[in-house]
């Protein structure tokens, strides 16, 4: 089974990568947003309590959000691995992960971190806010803070899988095809191929 986690600010090229990912090696896509989003929508015990707290401005503790992941690879038992995206962003996460996933007896195989610069980054971000109408990616300011936040609370889950030997940074910058072909290769490395 392949299982890795896919990191990278946002703007970095996550979703189109992830697409990608998922066709070539036949992968379910966990991406914790749209767990929550369609478990709320299901009116599912864990998507009930998820809406409670976001309603209240709260943040859906890892223990839900691990119970979602948990319930999706249970009615994917078949698949031939996962591809985590958005998930984990604490070491706390990671280690829930890692768990997890030696109960389902596998594991992540690796992390792939997509880099990119900071004025790069801000640069698409605001390019991508002036045609999706997302507001989030049209004000430079909040961009920048995301950015930042981003850097500062996800460093400890890269060094944590990089002391597992499972981290690859891949430069974000470039040709889509040609950063694909790269993160490809890292994945065949680690699965020994």
């Amino acid at each position: 089974m392949l299982n890795l986690v896919l990191f990278g600010p946002p703007g970095a090229g996550k979703g189109t990568q992830s697409e990608n990912l998922i066709h070539k090696y036949d992968l379910v896509h966990l991406s914790t947003g749209d767990l929550l989003r369609s478990q709320i929508g299901l009116g599912t015990e864990l998507g009930l309590q998820a809406k409670q707290l976001m309603d209240q401005g709260l943040l859906v503790p890892d223990e839900v959000v691990i119970g979602m992941i948990e319930n999706k690879l249970n009615e994917n038992q078949s698949a031939p691995g996962f591809i985590f995206d958005g998930f984990p962003r604490t070491v706390l996460q990671a280690v829930a992960l890692d768990q997890l996933l030696d109960q389902h007896k596998t594991k992540i195989n690796v992390m792939i971190a997509l880099v990119v610069d900071s004025e790069e980054l801000t640069r698409r971000l605001l390019l991508r806010g002036a045609t999706s109408g997302r507001p989030d990616d049209q004000n430079e300011d909040l961009i920048r803070r995301r950015v930042e936040e981003y850097n500062d609370k996800t460093a400890p889950v890269a060094d944590y899988y990089s002391q597992q030997e499972k981290f690859a940074a891949i430069d974000g910058i470039g040709e889509i095809d040609s950063i694909f072909k790269e993160i490809c290769q890292q994945i065949d490395k680690s699965v020994g191929q």
